[in-house]
């Protein structure tokens, strides 16, 4: 009998002992549980995904022009004559502020940019340009035409829009085997039709366009009859498709910027046009397209 609360007493201290194991395996198998935020044993940390890198630089150290009469700086200095010092893409005048004189600073302007543009040119000029221009090995190319595609003599001799497209395309491929990472910005062709609507009023400007300036949009300016209408409209459209192509083309491009059509929407005034033509950008008119070129070609 004296036996029993001994016995007793054994039996709970092995119980005790059996539950303390039991509490001890838990909490040790527990310490082994990988925690939710740890990754599990043989599993590979994963990394962080790498930040999206551009091909773009947004400070190239030369430029090219390839274009027309705009970029050439035509009647904006002086009547019937290019004036390159105020060219939107290369001029070295500082009132401009062109693109080239803005990324290279004033003493690298006359070593490190130049202007193959061609005063009358139309898209099928631009591979010779580009040729000429991918010569240089330019970090950056401007590019602008499209305005003498679609100012002709009638409708019927605009350059249609699939030997447009042929002609850019030539073009860029030419500046791709010649200089494969040269930049290419590309600017929209200007909305001829806002020209009209601009000019028009302005006595001395209508007598102009007289002459033979752009006669598919500006000829007849004050001719508000169907004809006339359906006419300026075909030729809004023809540079409407203009500048989709250009964007197209562009877009195939990695090395290529455009310019969301920018050019096309400006809202321009006779501020901006030459006194003498009513048609070519004035120094203002050129400091404007600087900007927005600027602007495109930093843009992050």
């Amino acid at each position: 009998m004296r036996q029993r609360p001994a016995t007793r007493r054994t039996r709970a201290a092995r119980a005790a002992a059996a539950g303390l194991a039991a509490l001890l395996t838990a909490a040790l198998g527990a310490c082994d549980t990988p925690s939710p935020h740890e990754a599990a044993p043989g599993t590979a940390t994963p990394k962080p995904s790498p930040t999206p890198t551009t091909l773009w630089d947004r400070a190239p150290r030369s430029v090219a022009a390839v274009g027309d009469s705009i970029t050439r700086g035509f009647d904006a200095c002086a009547i019937l004559a290019d004036c390159p010092e105020v060219s939107w893409a290369t001029g070295s005048d500082a009132g401009v502020g062109s693109v080239a004189l803005r990324l290279l600073g004033p003493e690298r302007v006359a070593t490190h940019s130049w202007n193959h543009a061609v005063s009358g040119a139309d898209a099928s000029d631009l591979p010779g340009q580009m040729a000429k221009a991918a010569a240089h090995k330019p970090e950056l190319v401007t590019v602008m035409v499209g305005a003498n595609d679609a100012c002709a003599d009638s409708l019927d001799r605009m350059t249609p829009v699939t030997a447009f497209r042929e002609s850019v395309t030539a073009a860029m491929e030419i500046l791709r085997e010649e200089a494969p990472e040269a930049q290419v910005y590309v600017s929209s062709v200007p909305d001829l039709k806002r020209l009209w609507a601009t000019g028009r009023d302005d006595a001395l400007g209508s007598r102009i366009w007289q002459l033979g300036i752009c006669a598919t949009m500006l000829g007849d300016a004050h001719d508000d009859g169907p004809a006339a209408e359906r006419r300026r409209d075909t030729v809004h459209q023809r540079v409407i498709d203009y500048n989709e192509v250009l964007k197209d083309v562009c877009a195939r491009d990695e090395r290529c910027r455009g310019d969301g059509g920018d050019v096309f929407g400006f809202r321009f005034t006779g501020t901006q046009l030459s006194r003498w033509d009513w048609f070519h950008p004035s120094r203002d008119g050129q400091r404007r397209l600087a900007e927005i070129a600027y602007r495109r070609i930093t843009a992050p």
